[in-house]
């Protein structure tokens, strides 16, 4: 380390930002090939969002379900993400992802296993097969916890509460990031011959998220900024279990494994609302009736085998989403705006073996006990299938030594992500990435230059809001913000309101340059947020532009003004670049599927 007057240097081969599932996969890869690798997370080590992914891996293990394999798990994955998905991304994850998760295991993570000592594995919507592996409802914490421990043993350097604000680079190629900690903004400058984002999501954009604070879309604005490009920006998914009462646990996640061991919704009335839901092409895969609906659900708690279909809340998120919308829209909701999710008419002990965290969450915080009463539910913003354009392969951007895995990145998941979809792509393109970025730094024959005035320039950024005339609250922006997005470019959309959410975002924009913060930079959350700010504004108005340009609805992206999917948009991803001060939106040609692979959809 080497200090200079204004800020900290640190040097390293590969630079990863972001210390979640995908982050750290990437870091334990990189530091195996034999490069210097660092970490860098916005929060503490082990506070990382992928905690909050309970459900489970998905991987075809056919642990379970023995016909299981990773054909299926490649076609599920396509046809949930309405076949927009890189075919390639969904290929290799769909091949990858038992590897991944028998090397987890190997490293120390303890599953639920099955009577003869297998990975125990669950259904979840969308999904032919019982394939997600599983830890109770504390899935991506033991993710989390194994991960961590690989990685702190491996001796990679870790530099928690620093937040990165720009990519360097050097002519188009990457050589650096610069940042500060959050604890008393001193800066720091990372030489980096290839970063990683893995970043994250952006869900703080919206009023109600199941997302953490760290989620302002981060790694989507320093990739754009630094000239990568953003595709399927749009695709935004609502969680359709959010809590929406009490109001302490608004938003709060009730997961899928909830409806994957048999959670019933209703409406007001009682009514099991989802058979009337279920799309024409799909309901023949559901059960026709509440008899048969119990008969799958009977077989599953016994581990027993029956012919039985699924019950239709196991159908795919976006659906169950919009389904649930719509009953509150029509009148049919609960006492607070959402529906009901009962599992209380199970056995309690059993609830409480399989669902630990809602049970002991709810019953805390809330004073609801899912043994005995229904929840309330309704839809929360909680992943988004677009993000940085990668290879599939390397996970390299378009910028030379700049990667990204997980959420940050885009293509994997198409128009909508089935769930458990996230874990297991946290893993297979995290260590993909890993691998690329020390091939990378491996190749280079020079070392990228970071030149000082960059550094000025991202220092000064950093100084703005403490200076000059400024009088904009950014709390304040925020919850403008958060109504814009909500409002206007929510889980249904129409160019009407589009057009009024773009217009509201460019007022915002000119908003933003006025933010201020007070005091000093010891502890000063308003200036975190001040910094959050701009990169939440870009994510957003790539979301709000996307969707303006995909006039249909596919997938999680869904327009009252064109409520069918057409095809000729079936071959295009949107795509979303700087092009001098400006956004740039675009529709660019899908990679084209070979033929042995689309034969696996006609059989």
């Amino acid at each position: 380390m080497s200090q200079n007057q204004n800020y900290q240097t640190h040097e390293y081969d590969v630079l990863v930002i972001g210390a979640g599932g995908a982050g750290l996969r990437a870091a334990i890869e990189a530091s195996a090939a034999g490069v210097s690798v660092a970490l860098v997370c916005k929060s503490l080590l082990g506070k990382a969002h992928t905690v909050m992914a309970e459900g489970g891996i998905a991987a075809a293990l056919a642990n379970v379900d023995s016909q299981d394999n990773w054909k299926t798990h490649f076609c599920d994955t396509m046809l949930g993400g309405k076949m927009l998905n890189n075919w390639r991304m969904a290929q290799l994850h769909a091949q990858e992802a038992p590897q991944r998760v028998k090397e987890l295991e190997h490293w120390g993570a303890v599953f639920d296993r099955t009577k003869d000592g297998k990975i125990l594995q669950r259904a979840f919507g969308g999904h032919t097969y019982k394939r997600l592996c599983h830890v109770g409802d504390r899935t991506g914490l033991e993710m989390i916890r194994t991960l961590q421990d690989q990685g702190v043993h491996r001796g990679i350097n870790v530099y928690m509460e620093c937040t990165i604000t720009k990519l360097i680079k050097d002519g188009e190629r990457i050589s650096g990031a610069f940042g500060y900690y959050r604890e008393d903004g001193r800066y720091v400058l990372f030489k980096a011959k290839a970063v990683i984002l893995a970043t994250g999501g952006v869900g703080k954009s919206f009023s109600v998220t199941s997302n953490s604070w760290e989620y302002t879309g981060d790694g989507q604005a320093l990739a754009y900024e630094a000239g990568a490009d953003l595709i399927d920006m749009e695709f935004v998914q609502f969680h359709p279990t959010g809590m929406v009462w009490p109001p302490g646990v608004r938003g709060l996640l009730v997961t899928e494994g909830v409806r994957g061991e048999g959670g019933i919704l209703r409406n007001k009335a009682g009514e099991r609302f989802m058979f009337r839901y279920l799309p024409e092409g799909s309901k023949k895969d559901f059960a026709e009736t509440d008899e048969e609906a119990a008969k799958w659900v009977d077989a599953a708690v016994s581990g027993q085998k029956t012919e039985a279909r699924r019950p239709p809340e196991l159908s795919t998120r976006d659906n169950v989403a919009r389904s649930i919308y719509t009953e509150v829209k029509e009148g049919r909701g609960s006492e607070h705006g959402g529906v009901y999710l009962d599992i209380s008419y199970q056995d309690p002990e059993r609830v409480k073996k399989k669902l630990p965290s809602m049970y002991h969450q709810f019953k805390d915080l809330a004073d609801v006990d899912i043994t005995a009463q229904p929840m309330e539910v309704g839809p929360t913003m909680h992943y988004i299938m677009g993000g940085i354009r990668v290879n599939a392969d390397t996970q390299e951007s378009r910028v030379p030594g700049l990667f990204a895995a997980g959420e940050v990145s885009g293509g994997m998941h198409g128009a909508n992500r089935l769930g458990g979809n996230s874990l297991s792509d946290l893993l297979v393109f995290g260590q993909l990435a890993g691998a690329g970025a020390a091939s990378y730094a491996k190749g280079l024959t020079a070392t990228p230059k970071v030149l000082d005035d960059q550094v000025q320039f991202a220092i000064a950024e950093l100084e703005e809001p403490f200076e000059g005339d400024r009088n904009i609250n950014p709390y304040d922006l925020q919850k403008e913000l958060n109504h814009v997005m909500s409002t206007y470019v929510g889980i249904f959309r129409e160019e009407s309101d589009l057009s009024i959410g773009l217009s509201k975002l460019q007022e915002l924009k000119q908003k933003a340059k006025l933010v201020c913060a007070s005091s000093n930079k010891t502890y000063n959350p308003g200036w975190h947020l001040c910094m959050d700010l701009k990169h939440m504004l870009i994510s957003s108005e790539a979301i709000t532009r996307s969707a303006l340009i995909r006039k249909e609805s596919r997938g999680a992206h869904s327009r009252l003004d064109y409520p069918e999917i057409n095809p000729e948009l079936s071959k295009v991803n949107t795509s979303v670049y700087k092009q001098g001060n400006e956004m740039n939106v675009e529709q660019t040609p899908l990679p084209a599927m070979p033929d042995d692979l689309k034969e696996l959809f006609k059989k």
